[in-house]
């Protein structure tokens, strides 16, 4: 059995304009479901541990709605200190998305040594959307950024814009435009399409509706 650990986003607020954030609910409920009828275990862990934020609930999507009701809701709710961690007993990490973690995953130096452990043990590591903010500044054992070279994707400055993501008052920076200041080769697809890319054990997702695609390259990596 495969054991897949989600790291979550603690922090509710973002840029200049105090704007509610925290994890895209269904870049969690999507990715979820594939990883349990596919008979692996999840486990939840954040930056402070405890229930942390989401945004985006939407319960005319079918997977939101039941992860709502769902045991694996209670036990994200209940998540894990990120100190507390053993991040060996894991086959894989998981970053879902939301702005939240441009803000508290970009620098955590406990978020870049397990991931630093992660990519170096050929653990899979997975990111959706906003997600690959927590694969910026990790330096590996060789001394190079982990995303020297790397096929990377996330969410696009289209969709920012579109999304009316403010540069500065809600978000702190464009994402795509420092994964590539950090060596990352990026591509895309249209505005919320399905879209991912895997290089090695990397698979990152470009938005929302990326999320089950991402799990499901992650699934196939790990069997």
């Amino acid at each position: 059995m495969k054991h897949i650990l989600f790291i979550v986003t603690s922090n509710s607020i973002t840029g200049t304009r105090k704007h509610k954030t925290g994890y895209e609910f269904s870049e969690i409920a999507d990715p979820y479901f594939e990883f349990i009828k596919n008979g692996m275990t999840v486990d939840f862990a954040s930056i402070l541990g405890g229930k942390p934020p989401y945004v985006g609930y939407d319960e005319s999507l079918t997977n939101s709605k039941n992860f709502m009701v769902s045991s694996g809701f209670k036990r994200l709710n209940s998540s894990h200190e990120l100190d507390k961690i053993d991040i060996t007993a894991y086959d894989a990490i998981f970053f879902p998305g939301g702005l939240g973690l441009m803000t508290d995953m970009v620098s955590d130096p406990r978020i870049k040594n397990i991931i630093r452990y992660c990519y170096e043990n050929n653990k899979v590591i997975g990111a959706v959307c906003h997600g690959p903010a927590a694969l910026l500044n990790v330096t590996l054992s060789t001394g190079q950024n982990l995303l020297y070279g790397k096929k990377i994707n996330c969410f696009t400055k289209e969709e920012e814009e579109m999304d009316g993501h403010e540069l500065n008052e809600i978000i702190p920076f464009m994402l795509y435009e420092e994964l590539i200041k950090q060596g990352a080769i990026f591509s895309y697809t249209k505005p919320f399409e399905p879209y991912i890319v895997n290089d090695g054990n990397l698979v990152t997702g470009q938005n929302p509706a990326s999320a089950s695609n991402v799990a499901m390259k992650m699934i196939n990596l790990l069997l």
